[in-house]
């Protein structure tokens, strides 16, 4: 039923092409039917690719059904290898072909026969595992094949680099901002003074997966992509792995300082104190806004947080820490890092919700009657329909969250983006109201649903006429507080009598 419905985290095999589709020269093929293929036309719409997704389509149908899918996905995956003369070649199922338990690993050993890049199947359990995980796992996968390949042809490259250098980890297509964060964490390093190693999976050549262990720590900027390949090059290599994100200004300091005590515990002799004073004063206009009479006006007021695990935890600190506004609720769909996430977030909110049902997300919104929202696309069509605005902080998301301007969410840049972001959803919410004294809508007509089904309710004419009189910053919550009046009471019709007493009700 999900799959016909909205889901926050995709299918397994979702992931493992993101992850594939993010490096240099590696072609993914997807053993699965037709209507699984959606992935190609997702990417190229939302990246604005110049080139073809590097993505192909071993198509089940009956006639493949009826005598089997080896020679099928043998012949695509020796023609991709001639036709492209990709490096690798990653092939997956989805949740579909999975159902056949075909012995995909027995197809991948016979095409590497004739194959002159490798061949490799995506070890991915497609029933127990979303998006994300698969992401983590599939990275991971590639890491330790080219790992142990170099090492068995004798060319790992072990030995440190001569100056202070990083490997960055978790970048990929379709990740939320992450071209620009990458962009960021780049000039971030290099005004610390680190050289920047690798940066995986994109962007990448799975030929220099042999030069990871040359960096003196790995720096993983999200928790959704790349903890799998960070622990697994620490306990290999003993590569110290970074993994606090760099959102806001307090956040982005802390690791900061990390950084230097792991570069320093190695022999480098780095003091970052200056560098951490001088952006957080005059590059990032975060701490100034926070002493502003902007931000004051915003101490208090009532706002909810929903995203994956990195960014809404993130957004919940900035939110409490640096900016004095009422977190009621703070919210993840990724149910797997719960217990991390109510570490992260629990001094900072009322309540701390885990879920991946929409419904009860846009229930808990209503409930809470924020003054703004901070979630995904699917909270932003919610606080469209409860009249609440609404700033997108993490995926899903839509090709608004591709910008083609610069808009970074990490490092001192980010902190900038962050607080346009939380000031202008608070604040454009007067903008209806403003129009509505100077004129300029073309209609009043107010949604008459909420968000469960039990929130619709009907509105004569002289009610509705009488709320739309109402100033369009407040009318939402007026609407759902009689429409609760009316429902107490077993009134199945909202009349401008009824909305005159449920206003006595509250004492307005």
């Amino acid at each position: 039923m999900k799959l016909a419905y909205w889901m926050y985290a995709g299918p397994a095999h979702i992931g493992t092409l993101r992850v594939a589709s993010s490096f240099k020269n590696v072609h993914a093929i997807m053993h699965a039917p037709i209507g699984d293929d959606y992935f190609n036309v997702m990417r190229s719409m939302l990246e604005r690719e110049r080139d073809f997704t590097p993505v192909t389509t071993s198509v089940v149908d009956r006639h493949v059904l009826a005598r089997g899918s080896q020679e099928r996905v043998v012949d695509n995956i020796t023609r991709k290898d001639r036709e492209e003369r990709p490096d690798l070649i990653v092939l997956t199922p989805t949740c579909t072909s999975s159902i056949l338990q075909e012995d995909l690993e027995n197809f991948v050993e016979r095409a590497q026969l004739d194959a002159k890049g490798d061949v490799l199947l995506a070890d991915v359990n497609h029933y127990r595992v979303n998006e994300l995980q698969a992401a983590d796992r599939t990275l991971d996968q590639i890491v330790q094949f080219y790992i142990n390949k170099a090492r068995k042809k004798g060319d790992l490259v072990e030995a440190k680099s001569e100056k202070p250098s990083v490997n960055i980890i978790g970048m990929s297509t379709l990740g939320f901002h992450n071209q620009h964060d990458c962009t960021e964490l780049k000039r971030l390093m290099a005004d610390l003074g680190i050289e920047v190693n690798e940066v995986i999976p994109e962007g990448a050549s799975v030929h220099n997966l042999k030069r990871l262990p040359r960096a003196w720590f790995n720096l993983v900027p999200y928790r959704e992509l790349g903890m799998m390949a960070g622990e697994y090059l620490q306990k290999e290599f003993g590569t110290p792995m970074v993994d606090i994100t760099p959102m806001g200004v307090v956040e982005t300091a802390r690791c900061i300082r990390k950084i230097q005590q792991v570069l320093n515990a190695q022999g480098a002799d780095v003091d970052y104190e200056n560098f951490i004073d001088q952006q957080t004063r005059f590059v990032s206009q975060a701490a100034w806004f926070s002493r502003s009479i902007d931000c004051q006006n915003l101490t208090g007021k009532k706002a909810v947080v929903f995203g994956d695990n990195t960014h809404a935890a993130a957004m919940t600190k900035i939110l409490a820490r640096e900016m004095g506004i009422h977190v009621v609720w703070a919210g993840t769909y990724c149910k797997h890092d719960a217990d991390w996430f109510r570490e992260q977030v629990s001094e900072y909110c009322d309540e701390v919700l885990v879920t991946d049902d929409h419904g009860a997300i846009g229930d808990a919104i209503a409930k809470a009657e924020p003054s703004a929202i901070f979630g995904t696309q699917m909270e932003r069509h919610v606080g469209k329909r409860l009249d609440i605005p609404c700033g997108v902080i993490a995926a899903p998301i839509h090709v608004q969250n591709f910008p083609i301007g610069y808009k970074p969410f990490l490092g001192y840049e980010g902190t900038n983006q962050c607080v346009d972001l939380v000031y202008n959803s608070f604040t454009l919410g007067m903008e209806d109201h403003l129009l509505e004294i100077f004129g300029g809508h073309d209609t009043k007509e107010v949604i008459t649903k909420g968000i469960s089904a039990d929130s619709d309710m009907a509105w004569t004419k002289d009610g509705q006429a009488e709320l739309n009189k109402i100033p369009g910053f407040v009318r939402g919550k007026v609407k759902r507080n009689t429409e609760k009046f009316a429902r107490d009471r077993g009134i199945d019709k909202i009349t401008v009598e009824v909305l005159y007493a449920a206003k006595e009700s509250v004492g307005a």
